[in-house]
């Protein structure tokens, strides 16, 4: 019996931009980094890994805009500024997708919070999730 690959949609908030994943997404994570916070103007970005061969951009890529910090890729519409995912020059095999963004539902939940050392003053945690002062 062979085993059904699953296929994600995901949209930019001005529906320019469409993707696309075509396997299986990662262990969801909360990271409260400074980097995260201010890409994202919230108190931290919910992200999950995604292997770079199963992303698909199916409609606006001429849309997507890329900012980079050593060697870190930002990658967002240059429309309206939704940000995907980003990706790194030391893991071309990986993306960490922006799970706001998907469209398809899923079924996962967040399984930690990383770089609490350095998050937000006026954020609350207010779950039972295992927190990190870092990366684990």
């Amino acid at each position: 019996m062979s085993q059904v690959t699953p296929i994600y949609h995901g949209s930019c908030l001005c529906n320019g931009i469409h993707y696309e994943i075509h396997g299986e997404i990662g262990e969801i994570v909360q990271c409260h980094c400074q980097r995260c916070r201010k890409a994202n103007g919230t108190a931290f970005a919910t992200n999950a890994p995604i292997h770079s061969a199963d992303f698909k951009i199916v409609q606006g890529e001429n849309l997507i805009k890329k900012f980079e910090v050593s060697g870190v890729y930002r990658w967002f519409c240059g429309e309206c500024g939704s940000p995907l995912i980003s990706s790194r020059d030391t893991q071309p095999e990986l993306y960490r997708l922006r799970i706001g963004t998907l469209d398809t539902q899923l079924q996962q939940k967040p399984t930690m919070h990383i770089f609490v050392a350095s998050k937000a003053e006026w954020d609350c945690i207010a779950d039972d999730l295992p927190q990190y002062a870092e990366r684990p």
